[in-house]
């Protein structure tokens, strides 16, 4: 072990005594991070094909102002600077997008595939000192237990929009696979958010005897089984919500036709 701590201190960069792949790993997550990064900005910058009868793309939702039936305000407002342009989704994908950059399970993942900082555990990094998170951008971070609060009301709309999935522009009830799309979004990411180490802090982590308050004390243990699996929650919500709105995108677009099971 010695000799790994010191290759790790005083190495090349990327220099390692281990024989196992470990840059697989931190290649995965630059890969699937950086793919999924790409494509929610692209995606974002759209401003069309967000929407298809009643279903809307977690991207855009709540649609504060935009030119679908689900706007909440209606068209694009007047105040809009001209020279900018205009998507419904630069109004409130700043939430989810800065809960997962602050996240602390992604902290981890992409200072390692994207900074290198280290890239694994014994291997030699392309710095020599530890600045913390006292500095642009990293202090950022701070504000992960406050962006919680944004991100769950975003969820609670996601929630709404996978009700609203059940009914079709006939004005009957049903499922069409858009539907289950929709929920399979909502669950996952309702997984990851509530069992994120804030929303256990929320429950009864701040209590200094947690079994005084046995209703806390419960909802404390549900949380902690969901953060007990948080970083799968992490990667199937972020998987999840990229495909919801590619489903919803396709069949705005006559690419894919959605088809009611029941």
């Amino acid at each position: 072990m010695a000799s790994v701590d010191l290759v790790w201190k005083n190495g090349r960069f990327g220099q390692t005594s281990r024989r196992d792949t470990w840059w697989l790993e931190p290649l995965l997550v630059f890969l699937g991070l950086g793919a999924f990064v790409v494509y929610a900005t692209w995606a974002a910058f759209q401003g069309n094909h967000y929407w298809h009868n009643q279903y809307l793309s977690p991207f855009y939702s709540p649609e504060i102002f935009g030119d679908s039936p689900h706007s909440l305000f209606g068209p694009k407002p007047a105040w809009w600077p001209a020279f900018m342009p205009f998507s419904p989704a630069l109004l409130i994908l700043w939430a989810p997008g800065l809960f997962r950059f602050t996240c602390y399970y992604y902290r981890g993942a992409y200072y390692k595939a994207f900074w290198a900082d280290p890239p694994a555990c014994a291997v030699s990094e392309p710095r020599n000192g530890y600045r913390g998170e006292k500095l642009l951008p990293l202090v950022l971070h701070n504000v992960h237990r406050y962006i919680f609060y944004a991100a769950t009301i975003v969820w609670f709309f996601l929630l709404y929009d996978a009700f609203v999935a059940f009914r079709f522009p006939d004005g009957s009830l049903g499922v069409g696979v858009g539907t289950i799309v929709l929920w399979i979004n909502v669950i996952f990411l309702g997984g990851y958010a509530f069992g994120c180490h804030c929303s256990r802090h929320l429950t009864g982590g701040f209590l200094d005897a947690i079994t005084s308050s046995p209703v806390r004390h419960k909802l404390y243990n549900a949380v902690s089984w969901l953060n007990a699996n948080h970083k799968k929650w992490a990667w199937a919500s972020l998987f999840s919500v990229a495909f919801s709105d590619i489903y919803v995108r396709l069949c705005s677009m006559g690419i894919w036709s959605d088809w009611r099971i029941l």
